[in-house]
């Protein structure tokens, strides 16, 4: 009876390892596909990247008097608006799809000057909606009726080129997301970590506040993360806030979106209309929608800015300065909007490229030299990890990244308990392997004892 139950006891033990190392491997190889871009984002981007430099270089190519801009159309493919057939057969050759417009870029270009050459209305802004071939003109509800029947006359005056629309809500900057920082002057979010190369900053909204401005990572003003040395804002929207510490730290290629998980920021690059975008941020969260408009002008309440991206995604007080980016690559800070997101809304971005310009400083990159403090990268910017957050839809944001930064004392204990590495899979298999030697072990000496014994009973 009691050898059956030892058998029964080792038969046991014997699958429990066998099930540990079929478990473990299993977790190995989970964590290492997380650590991966799906194929399918990875396809997208390809081909996203693709369409927009195949349309980007056409326009280029063919001049502004006789093409009206480019856009990603629904099928992911390059499209084109030129102003006579005969361009659109050579767009049509050169692979992309043409689509024959009345109102040339040149026009289009007119059209916003005398806009801006107009008084300026507080709460108007307007942009080029490259797929209507329209300069769109929008008011929101604090444009007095007097005004905006003067700029539906200035609109008419210029000609079918622009259309005229009102917008819920007002055009303020999102001021008070990402990783929220805070000074005296409110609450706003980091962008993306730059370098001039001997020192790290954080590029944020220029509206945050001007130079001088001391920010903190919490409200009680214990952890200092830094001051702001340049500010642009109106005219532009951008800021350069320098680390206390002259260092970014870990995880400074990593933009958080909630949950602990990130994307790791791989390049910096320009919005195309039609594009699918996402936006993080330590009010809303980690929201995604569309580009609907280039080169556009907000009319705040506190300056105009011009230059920006408009897209239909949403924003909140406090997501001023957080990143944009699709497929890994950064494309602006939150500049300020109106609506929200519950009932959706319009929301402006500093193009990131043009900051980076301005400024003379460039993105820290993942994976190069230097800890990736080289030209054409970007960085980790935000948190995310707020209400609302909204998975990505079609599109990805960009290939996922465990979130870095903060301390950089992360425990062991943390990272091999953490599922998104190989750690638990490789101490589940170790214990697996160990538990079948120790049952191999056991049995033996077991039969060697009960050989011994058998023999000295026989013998003795």
């Amino acid at each position: 009876m009691r050898h059956a139950r030892r058998r029964i006891i080792r038969r046991v033990a014997r699958l429990t390892a066998v099930g540990g190392l079929l478990l473990g491997g299993a977790m190995v190889g989970q964590a290492a596909m997380a650590g991966e871009t799906p194929a399918g984002s990875r396809t997208t981007a390809g081909s996203a990247g693709s369409a927009a430099r195949i349309g980007a270089d056409l326009v280029a190519r063919l001049g502004p008097g006789r093409t009206a801009g480019s856009w990603i159309g629904a099928d992911g493919r390059p499209v084109v608006a030129v102003t006579d057939r005969d361009t659109a057969a050579r767009v049509t050759a050169a692979g992309a799809e043409a689509k024959v417009v009345r109102h040339s870029t040149d026009e289009l270009r007119s059209a916003l000057a005398e806009l801006r050459s107009a008084p300026r209305v507080p709460g108007t802004a307007w942009s080029v909606d490259y797929r209507t071939n329209r300069v769109v003109v929008q008011g929101d509800r604090t444009v007095p009726a007097a005004d905006w029947s003067r700029m539906t006359r200035l609109a008419n005056g210029i000609g079918g080129s622009v259309t005229m629309e009102r917008t819920r809500g007002a055009f303020t900057p999102r001021l008070n997301g990402a990783r929220p920082i805070l000074s005296t002057g409110g609450r706003c979010s980091a962008g993306f970590n730059v370098t001039d190369g001997q020192r790290d900053f954080v590029l944020t909204a220029g509206h945050c506040g001007p130079a001088g401005s001391v920010w903190f990572a919490d409200s009680a003003a214990t952890r200092r993360i830094g001051s702001t040395v340049r500010s642009s804002f109106p005219g532009q929207d951008f800021s350069l806030v320098r680390y206390a510490g002259g260092r970014a730290g870990e995880g400074a290629d990593v933009v958080a979106i909630g949950g602990g998980t990130g994307v790791r920021i791989t390049g910096a690059g320009e919005a195309v209309v039609g594009q699918r975008v996402f936006r993080s941020g330590s009010t809303s969260g980690l929201h995604d929608g569309e580009v609907t408009g280039l080169d556009a002008t907000v009319n705040y309440p506190e300056g105009t800015v011009t230059g920006l991206i408009r897209t239909d995604v949403c924003a909140e007080p406090g997501d001023s300065g957080g990143p944009l980016f699709s497929e890994g690559i950064a494309l602006g800070v939150t500049s300020g909007g109106s609506g929200d997101c519950t009932t959706g809304g319009t929301t402006f971005f500093q193009p990131v490229t043009k900051a980076l310009s301005a400024l003379g400083v460039r993105l820290i990159v993942s994976g190069a030299a230097d800890g990736g403090r080289q030209p054409g990268g970007a960085a980790m910017s935000s948190d995310g990890a707020g209400r609302g957050a909204l998975a990505p839809g079609a599109a990805a944001p960009g290939s996922s990244a465990p979130v870095g930064g903060g301390s950089g004392t992360e425990s062991l204990a943390a990272r091999l308990t953490d599922t998104r590495n190989i750690g638990p899979g490789l101490l589940v298999i170790a214990g697996s392997l160990i538990a079948l030697v120790a049952t191999r072990f056991v049995r033996a000496e077991q039969d060697r004892k009960a050989f011994r014994r058998h023999y000295s009973t026989t013998w003795g």
